[in-house]
Parts: structure tokens; C-alpha cells; sequence
């Protein structure tokens, strides 16, 4: 698919916009030059007047020439983000039209559109603010309760956070193998084993040099999140050093979780549970995707749906008494029936949070890779009934959701959600979906995220994505590190 631009530069917003509709397709956004002979082209331009201008949006594809055209009054709405917005609606119409499908979160493609609902509710009130959802931003009346709930239940997490407030996540960027639809930084252990006892000796470091530097900027940590990959992939004995570096290394008397994916099933074992469980964790993630063991070996799991019950199991006979486990809906060969018994399986095991993820399709990801350029045309309202039965299902078990976020190319161009029985939200995620406070983030893949206490300013820094940079230019991860002391005096002067 091509799509034009004239007159305007909102090249970002109209192609995640036509990705809602074509997100196995490549897309190319041009201001000028041969189209080619692609059977989709979309054109968009903005033409000015003294007085106003028009709008116009015309799709050429096998149903024709369509057209669709609004002018507007430069005093009526001269921004350039309302003209945007105006052109986003004329493009989703037309698109919903040709594609005969319509995405339930309308116009919106950002990751947080709760964080937005909430500056909406500030500026205008509650009220306005849902009515803005529906009708200046297309999303469905469900979508925009889901997002209201959301928003409610997240306050009372944000409310906790000081001005001087952060919390720690920790990379380990190892699995026991890589996923089908991963597209994070992380290596399989087959590939990378020889690389982790230095990995880990150099993470002791950054964590120890981040404490210091946390210590000497005052900030008081309250949460921390060990994620990855999978964490449990490390032996006992590494599991056990950094965990203790972390205890030793930061004061953990106001922290409110100290989280650690175990994730794999395949990588837990009771040794390992005690290990964290003496080590002060206090939440832990297992993740079975599916209990469909035909949908594991799809998309590339070593590990079956009996595995899973096990290692929940086993988890509870530690001491484990918060536990959250992941699904994804709109896997591979997974259908509704397939979801609904997954989901039912893991109610019945009565964890404290269910997150429930949409299938993401990343470029990076070898399912993507290996897609022939061809969808199922019912692909998304498969993953919107799977949504439906969870919220449904997990409403009616108690659960509340506490934070959602979305994604690029995701399935239906729905959403992931994080449901938890009351008093067992994880404050670290809704601290990194909201973006409420300093993030100070060590390991290979790692971005620290410093807030500015008195405003919305964020300064970024990354360290390097893979184990093998990160363990051979180690000393500019400490060098970057350093930064975050100069970053904070920026912000007090």
C-alpha cells in the first residue's frame, strides 16, 4: 500500500493509521515520485486558503475512486493537531468502509491511551472527557469504559508516588528459547550460555553503581521489577548474587513489590522459588500463553500446558502468594474455543493477576517474518471475541483491570490488560505504563527513564541492546549512568 501526502507532514499518524487496517502489508509514505503499480493508494493533502482550507483523503482500489473531502475555517480550527485529527477521522471512515471492518479504538494508535483519557478528565472533567473518547477519537462505547474502569483503579497506585520516588528494573535478556512472536532483545541460552556468568558479574556492578547513584540523588525506591526474557533461566546460584546485590545495594523499606518473571514453566524449579523467596520477592510471573499444547509448538515453546500447572503448583508449595500469569489472544492456530479453555484453566488455578495480551506482529518476530502477505479477513474479531470473553469471564471472577496499554501492529488493534483481584496490582506497571516517575534500569536492552518532579519532562538514557555490547563497552554503561546525578541538578536549578 502507498500513501500520498500533499501539503502536510503528518506522516507518522497516517500511516499507523492505515497499519489499523493493513498491518501484514509493507506500507510506504511518499510526498512525491512513481507509485508503482501497488493496487492500494491512498491520497492525502491539506490545501490552504487565506481565509480556510480543505482536506481531502481519495482512496484509488479495485472498488474505485473514492473521495472524501472537509473544509474548515482557519479561526474555527487553525491547529495543525485538529487538522490532523479531522484527516485521521476522514482516513478511519474510509478505510472502515473499503476494509469493512471498524477498530474499536477508533483513531487513537498511541501506547497509553488511558494516561490520555486522564489529561482529558483533568482539562475537562470526567464527562467531557469520555465524550471526547467516543466522538472526537471514534472509540467504542466498551473500549471507553474499559479505559474509565482502568483509569480509576490506576489512581490509587499513582497516588502513592512521591516526588522523589523510582523504580529499578533489571534486564536478563536470556530465554530458554525465542518465541515465534517475540521481538524483544533477548538471546536463547543454547545460543548465549557462555556469555551469562560475565553478563551477570557485570549487571552486579551497574546495580551496585546505580544504588550509589540513586543514594546520592535522594530518590526512594518503590518498586522493583526483574523482567526480560526470563530471569529464571539463570542458575540458582546467579538468581541468588543478583538478588542479593539488589538487597544490598538499595533501601527496600518503602518498596511495594519486588517482582520477578519466572515465566518459562520450563525454567522453574523449587530451588529457584526458595531462592526468591528468601531474597524478599514478593511477586512472581508465570506465563503458560495457552494451555493448548498444538498452539505451544506454533509458536515455538519447548514446554507443554501440563508444565505450567506443575510449576503453579510447585510455586504454591514455596510460599508463592502472588502470582500473575500471561495468555495471548490471537495466537497462532489458536481459536475461540482454544482461548476460553485456557482462560477457564487458569481461573481455576485462582492466581492473583491475569494479564491479557493481543498478538503483537513485530517486525523482528519470526512469525511475522514467515507471514506470506495474506490475513484471515475474521483474524481481528477472533481476538476482540477473545478480549470479550476475558473481560467478561475475569469481571465476573472479581478481577479489576489496573493498567492497559496497546501496541504497533497489534491483532484487531485491540489491546493488553492487566487484571488483578483488588490489592494485588503490581505498582511497577502502571508506573511505566503512566511514565509517574524515574525508571533507573540496568542490563544489556535497559533504558533508564528520568522524570522531571515538577513537570512532564522525561530524559532517556539507553544502554546497549545486546549481552555481548553490553559486557565488551561496559565502562560507557557506567559512564551514562553517571549522567543520571547531572540530570537531576538540570532539573532542581
Amino acid at each position: 500500500m502507498i500513501v500520498l501526502i500533499s501539503g502536510h507532514s503528518f506522516h507518522y499518524e497516517m500511516e499507523n493509521l492505515c497499519r489499523l487496517f493493513f498491518h501484514h502489508q509493507p506500507i510506504r509514505v511518499l510526498e512525491n515520485g512513481e507509485v508503482g503499480e501497488d493496487p492500494i493508494l491512498l491520497f492525502t493533502g491539506v490545501s490552504h486558503t487565506l481565509s480556510g482550507g480543505k482536506i481531502t483523503v481519495t482512496l484509488h482500489a479495485e472498488k474505485g475512486l473514492t473521495i472524501r473531502t472537509e473544509t474548515f475555517e482557519k479561526g474555527l480550527f487553525a491547529k495543525e493537531q485538529e487538522i490532523e485529527r479531522r484527516m485521521g477521522i476522514l482516513v478511519f471512515r474510509l478505510l472502515s468502509w473499503y476494509c469493512g471492518i471498524r477498530p474499536r479504538w477508533g483513531i487513537l494508535t498511541g501506547v497509553r491511551p488511558v494516561k490520555l483519557l486522564r489529561s482529558l478528565k483533568e482539562q475537562y472533567g470526567e464527562e467531557k472527557a469520555l465524550s471526547i473518547f467516543r466522538e472526537n477519537y471514534l472509540v467504542t462505547p466498551e473500549k471507553t469504559e474499559l479505559s474509565r474502569i482502568t483509569m480509576w483503579n490506576e489512581q490509587r497506585i499513582l497516588d502513592r508516588s512521591h516526588k522523589n520516588s523510582f523504580s529499578l528494573y533489571i534486564s536478563i535478556p536470556f530465554c530458554p528459547t525465542r518465541c515465534s512472536y517475540c521481538s524483544f532483545v533477548s538471546s536463547s541460552v543454547e545460543k548465549s550460555m557462555k556469555l551469562v556468568p560475565e553478563y551477570v558479574e557485570k549487571l552486579c556492578e551497574e546495580i551496585r553503581y546505580t544504588g550509589e547513584v540513586a543514594a546520592s540523588c535522594g530518590l526512594r525506591l518503590e518498586s522493583v521489577y526483574f523482567g526480560g526474557g526470563t530471569p529464571t533461566t539463570l542458575s540458582v546460584e546467579q538468581m541468588d548474587m543478583l538478588l542479593k546485590t539488589v538487597r544490598s545495594s538499595f533501601d527496600l523499606s518503602h518498596s511495594k513489590e519486588f517482582t520477578v518473571e519466572a515465566g518459562r514453566p520450563d525454567t522453574i524449579t523449587a530451588e529457584k522459588l526458595l531462592s526468591l523467596k528468601n531474597n524478599g520477592v514478593t511477586r512472581i510471573s508465570i506465563n503458560p500463553q495457552t494451555l493448548n499444547d498444538s498452539v505451544l509448538k506454533e509458536i515455538g515453546r519447548k514446554h507443554s500446558a501440563k508444565q505450567t500447572l506443575e510449576a503453579f503448583r510447585l510455586a504454591r508449595e514455596c510460599g508463592m502468594d502472588n502470582i500473575n500469569m500471561d495468555l495471548i489472544a490471537g495466537l497462532p492456530t489458536d481459536t475461540t474455543e482454544g482461548f476460553r479453555y485456557t482462560l477457564d484453566g487458569v481461573l481455576g488455578l485462582d492466581p492473583e493477576s491475569i494479564t491479557v495480551h493481543t498478538l503483537s506482529l513485530k517486525r523482528s518476530a519470526k512469525i511475522y517474518q514467515d507471514e506470506d502477505g495474506t490475513t484471515p479477513e475474521d483474524e481481528g474479531s477472533i481476538a476482540a471475541a477473545m478480549l470479550e470473553y476475558a473481560d467478561n469471564s475475569l469481571t465476573r471472577a472479581g478481577y479489576i483491570p489496573y493498567y492497559l496499554y496497546r501496541q504497533s501492529r497489534m491483532v484487531g488493534n485491540l489491546e493488553n490488560t492487566g487484571w488483578c483481584k483488588p490489592g494485588f496490582e503490581s505498582p511497577y506497571n502502571v508506573y511505566i505504563m503512566d511514565e509517574t516517575h524515574t525508571i533507573l534500569a540496568c542490563g544489556a536492552g535497559a533504558a533508564t527513564k528520568i522524570k522531571d518532579p515538577n513537570s512532564d519532562r522525561l530524559e532517556r538514557i539507553f544502554n546497549f541492546k545486546f549481552p555481548y555490547e553490553y559486557i565488551s563497552r561496559f565502562s560507557e554503561i557506567l559512564a551514562r549512568k553517571k549522567r543520571v546525578k547531572d540530570i537531576y541538578e538540570e532539573f532542581r536549578l
